[in-house]
């Protein structure tokens, strides 16, 4: 460590690169909950069609069409935490690389 207070340019990048580090557990804690937000529409409409022979659509519509639109919202919603986590993480890992590119050969 220098004595004059100015911290060296290592502790600045590995500084940085934690920051990447704790970006990445954000964003994949993003894809992780996109995921499930995604995975429960499917599981709500898989177990609809398989008990789909115990009712008539017909008389369920009133109740089957806002969980089809609250089903879309939640597939939306889910592709959107997935591709913008995904997106997000490498976007900042390509900046850190072009600004240091003495540690880009260390996290590409």
């Amino acid at each position: 460590m220098e004595t004059d207070g100015s911290p060296k340019l290592d502790e600045v990048i590995f500084g940085e690169i934690q920051v990447l580090l704790a970006e990445k557990r954000t964003a994949l804690s993003s894809l992780r909950t996109g995921i499930a937000v995604f995975a429960l529409p499917l599981s709500v409409l898989s177990a609809l069609i398989a008990t789909s022979r115990y009712y008539r659509i017909e008389k369920v519509m009133p109740l089957l069409l806002p969980l089809m639109l609250l089903n879309l919202g939640l597939v939306v919603l889910g592709t959107w935490l997935v591709f913008r986590s995904i997106r997000h993480f490498e976007q900042r890992i390509r900046e850190l690389s072009a600004k240091y590119s003495s540690i880009a050969q260390f996290i590409e």
